[in-house]
């Protein structure tokens, strides 16, 4: 007897969309079989033409707890994840107090997230300068890697690293080092103003492209793992392309938001759409998508990083004054599953950009994916429901979100962590540790 069945006309299996049954025991898959073949489950659930994705992964997640708890916190982080399809985040290092940038960083993190998470949660370690000595031991502690800024991070406490520090950092430790890729030097102080091209002015292309040249250089001389976080600029593509044909170990990522809005849409002193790196033009948003499909961009993943209403700056809708960040984790599916339809994309496209890949990214080949041994992380999901987005149904601390309002494809219905319903009332998440080869 096993615990749970779940059976769908629409299951996404690592070979596709088809009609299955997938059997749930002690939190695992246990057999993925026909649609209609017998499995004696304790408890069946027929969800005929609703879709069952396995759980999103999402390694670019802004939970800011502790110190800007106010901003976002993991009871209201992994909730919104959970509603959103999501069933494992990695936690970024910055934006909380103190960083994540030594071991006992971590432990504070830890202690802070016990007994709140509704989803399975892991988390990045920061390279800042000063702290090489204390990556090594961090990494020990179970971090999936090190984020890395070469811009200004927004936060004192977490100042970027310099080419030569990137090299040092590189050097002290094998790991996965996660950068994100804008060159001080290309970019200019955004003039106060509610018009958006002027905020997009101060932050171009080349200041991506500048940064991830960068990076692929010091991977090169090192040897690293190198991933380009929220890729936006699409001139930096080619060079990503070239470090790969060379036989570096050179990821990117690219966020729903680049994939799905437009710079020349941007309402005046709209600051809800304010990022960095900015959200560009149409013509790069589809060379981003061409990247997708290709493998270039290897996944999808948020960037979820809110803050409280007033640091927004709606009331003057002054961009330069505004923080950058979008809140997406719990929109995050929909939005691209909308997107990717119309572009004649699958659903399982879509889970393979956000779910298994992200989760090899990091190392969790339990996870993102049907199939037998992995965790029953699942999520029922009609692909053809629509919606109108109310922020105030957003499960996030402060409900500000570019989606407001906007009809968007595809409902989760359902989340299930390890083969039990994620309802928001106990959570059961569990901390993740990377894995050790």
């Amino acid at each position: 007897m096993v615990d749970l069945v779940l059976r769908s006309r629409r299951a996404v299996t690592p070979d596709g969309e088809r009609p299955a049954a997938v059997s749930v025991s002690g939190g695992r898959i246990v057999a993925v079989g026909g649609y209609d073949a017998p499995a004696g489950g304790a408890e069946e659930i027929d969800l005929g033409d609703v879709a069952l994705l396995p759980g999103l992964v999402d390694t670019h997640v802004h939970v800011n707890e502790p110190g800007r708890t106010e901003w976002e916190g993991f009871a209201t982080a992994t909730r919104a994840a959970a509603a959103g399809g999501v069933t494992a985040i990695v936690d970024m290092p910055l934006n909380s107090l103190p960083p994540t940038v030594n071991a006992e960083a971590l432990e504070i993190k830890q202690a802070a997230a016990t007994g709140q998470i509704h989803v399975d949660v892991g988390f990045w370690g920061g390279a800042i300068p000063g702290n090489a000595a204390d990556l090594p031991g961090l990494h020990a502690a179970g971090v999936f890697g090190f984020k890395a800024f070469l811009a200004d991070s927004g936060v004192p406490e977490f100042p970027p690293l310099d080419p030569g520090q990137l090299a040092e950092a590189l050097a002290a430790v094998d790991a996965l080092f996660v950068i994100h890729a804008e060159d001080p030097d290309h970019l200019h102080a955004a003039v106060p103003s509610p018009a958006y091209a002027d905020f997009l002015a101060s932050r171009p292309p080349e200041a991506e492209h500048a940064a991830v040249a960068t990076a692929i250089e010091a991977a090169r001389a090192a040897g690293a793992r190198v991933h380009i976080l929220h890729l936006s600029a699409a001139s930096a593509l080619p060079l990503i392309a070239a470090a790969r044909a060379d036989g570096l170990r050179v990821t990117a990522e690219t966020c729903p938001h680049y994939l799905t809005l437009d710079a020349a849409e941007i309402p005046a002193g709209a600051t809800e759409f304010k990022c960095c790196p900015p959200i560009r033009d149409s013509a790069n948003r589809d060379r981003l998508w061409t990247a997708l499909a290709d493998g270039l961009i290897t996944c999808v993943v948020s960037d979820h990083s809110p803050c409280t209403p007033d640091l927004k700056r709606r009331d003057t809708g002054d961009f330069a004054a505004a923080w950058g960040g979008i809140a997406s984790v719990q929109l995050g599916l929909p939005v691209i599953w909308t997107a990717a339809r119309e572009r004649g994309y699958g659903l399982a496209d879509v889970a393979n950009w956000m779910a298994r890949r992200p989760a090899d990214l990091v190392g969790l080949t339990g996870k993102g994916r049907i199939a037998v041994g992995a965790d029953a992380d699942l999520v029922a999901f009609d692909p053809d429901e629509t919606f109108v987005v109310d922020p105030g149904r957003l499960h996030h601390k402060n409900p500000v979100t570019p989606y407001a309002h906007r009809t968007l494809t595809g409902v989760v219905r359902t989340t299930w962590l390890r083969g039990r319903t994620v309802t928001g009332a106990a959570p059961h998440g569990r901390f993740l540790i990377r894995e050790v080869s």
